[in-house]
């Protein structure tokens, strides 16, 4: 299959490949230099809980949900010390 980069730099996946893979708008990829020309294309896995956060995300009732930055839900936590 061949595709060409634009003059934004961006690659298009053909339609064919994203509808095979699932391959939605906005996933990540890492991109490998395996040799002169050649580079691998690799999704990243989301988290697990990504698209529970996309469901209450979209919720009818605007405003109810407000996912908390990451850092604000573990860090803050107190690991009790074993004896």
């Amino acid at each position: 299959m061949k595709t060409t980069v634009s003059s934004k730099g961006q690659i298009i996946l053909p339609a064919e490949i994203r509808q095979r893979h699932g391959i939605e708008s906005g996933q990540e990829f890492e991109v490998e230099r395996i040799d002169r020309g050649e580079y691998r294309l690799k999704r990243k896995e989301g988290r697990r809980i990504e698209g529970l956060v996309k469901l209450l995300l979209a919720c009818p009732v605007k405003g109810w949900f407000k996912p908390l930055d990451r850092k604000q839900t573990t860090d803050d936590i107190k690991v009790p010390r074993l004896a």
